[in-house]
């Protein structure tokens, strides 16, 4: 493998380019799990990097191997740029690029059944990510990041999920509006998640296509959102507490659908 140890080496600008969203066709990864899962969905990747200290560690090694039979180019870098090219505080042992996924709304709406979530303006990307972990956990058939919600393939938004955005189907739209006109065009019915007013999560029914409307953080699904919807749906909860945070919300109400699909 190829050493560098110039934190101002043109491979050090690409991870920096990658990280703060400035290109559109690639991702991310940032430490050894990612990658692996990045490997497992088949994912192309396109570049790695390994600190010259954890090349020999265990599981680094593993995947420099898995790396090489797929002739990744893999360079090793001092731990100086490792610092550069990881955006986390404390840097990983490896980081990778990779090609990102390309929208996937038909394959979220896959199925007779199918269980989507919407996140409607959802700008933190640690809680997008979040979001896409438990919907992945819960059954879900895809997300939807809508509006002025964070790229679900940004660093952050990646490391929050947990490696469940390299697996789950995720679309992305510039509106919740065009977000709620595809969903009806796949037959869903269409529940919005308001903090009070709505039905409790557990008298609502979830058999059959249906789209889950998850806000953003702090105003919540805007109220034109709310009235294009089919039903709307609150959680429970004891005074004086007013809200969830989204991702939990999302978690409540997904759990809820998977238990009346008696789901395993």
């Amino acid at each position: 493998m190829r050493a560098i140890t110039s934190r101002q080496h043109r491979i050090v600008g690409m991870y920096r380019d990658v990280a703060r969203g400035k290109s559109s066709d690639a991702l991310l990864l940032d430490g050894p799990h990612l990658v692996a899962d990045a490997l497992a969905a088949g994912l192309t990747i396109q570049h790695a990097a390994v600190q010259t200290t954890a090349a020999d560690a265990h599981e680094v090694a593993a995947l420099l191997d898995r790396l090489g039979h797929a002739g990744v180019d893999v360079v090793q870098v001092s731990s100086a740029v490792m610092d550069a090219l990881s955006p986390v505080k404390s840097s990983s042992a490896i980081v990778a690029l990779a090609a990102r996924p390309p929208s996937a709304l038909d394959l979220v709406y896959a199925g007779g059944t199918s269980l989507v979530v919407v996140a409607v303006d959802v700008q933190d990307p640690g809680n997008l990510g979040a979001i896409v972990r438990v919907a992945e956990a819960a059954g879900a058939s895809g997300v939807v990041a809508a509006g002025v919600s964070a790229h679900p393939f940004g660093w952050k938004a990646l490391r929050g999920s947990m490696g469940s955005a390299l697996r789950l189907p995720i679309a992305t739209t510039d509106a919740a509006e065009i977000a709620i006109a595809d969903a009806r065009r796949h037959e869903c019915r269409v529940a919005a998640t308001v903090p009070r007013g709505g039905r409790s999560l557990f008298d609502v029914d979830y058999h059959g296509p249906m789209a889950i409307l998850i806000g953003g953080e702090g105003p919540g699904l805007p109220p034109g959102v709310i009235d294009a919807a089919d039903e709307r749906v609150t959680i429970p909860m004891q005074a004086p507490v007013e809200s969830l945070n989204t991702a939990v919300a999302a978690a409540l109400v997904l759990y809820e659908a998977r238990r009346q699909r008696g789901q395993a």
